[in-house]
């Protein structure tokens, strides 16, 4: 069975209204999968803006990732966001996480373990818990403050 490797690679011979619609049809699959984990991540995201115990953040960065390769009004749409869009452009732009949202990660992880103890939890969890958490603590307070210069 032979492949059809114009579909993949333009040359100056073919037509290139056909050749952008072969392309568009053959990466579909790919951005409908795309599409489908920006979508969940970004219900998950907004989950996590109510649920202390589910971080927003990184799920609102999966989404702009994956809204990046599937649908740029979506991407758009959320890097231009009221609330979360600075989130994202910090973190697109430089790696940065802002000072306020640094203190209440910290303080919602410190309250999460606090929970975690007074539920009784058992030695098990609350070490797992504390490795965890103080490892995601240490990322996000090593990241820097502001945008570089």
């Amino acid at each position: 069975m032979a492949v059809d490797t114009n579909m993949f690679f333009h040359t100056s011979k073919q037509s290139t209204s056909i050749n952008s619609k072969q392309q568009k049809n053959a990466f579909m699959p790919a951005r409908l999968i795309w599409m489908i984990a920006g979508l969940t991540a970004l219900a998950l995201g907004f989950v996590g803006v109510v649920l202390p115990l589910l971080p927003t953040t990184p799920f609102l960065l999966v989404a702009a990732f994956a809204f990046a390769r599937s649908s740029p009004r979506l991407e758009d749409w959320l890097v231009n966001h009221k609330h979360f869009g600075a989130l994202i452009r910090n973190w697109q732009r430089d790696g940065s996480i802002g000072k306020r949202t640094k203190i209440s990660a910290a303080v919602v992880m410190a309250l999460t373990f606090l929970l975690s103890f007074l539920l009784e939890a058992s030695n098990t969890v609350l070490i797992i818990q504390a490795v965890v958490l103080s490892c995601a603590a240490t990322f996000v307070l090593t990241r820097p403050d502001r945008p570089k210069d």
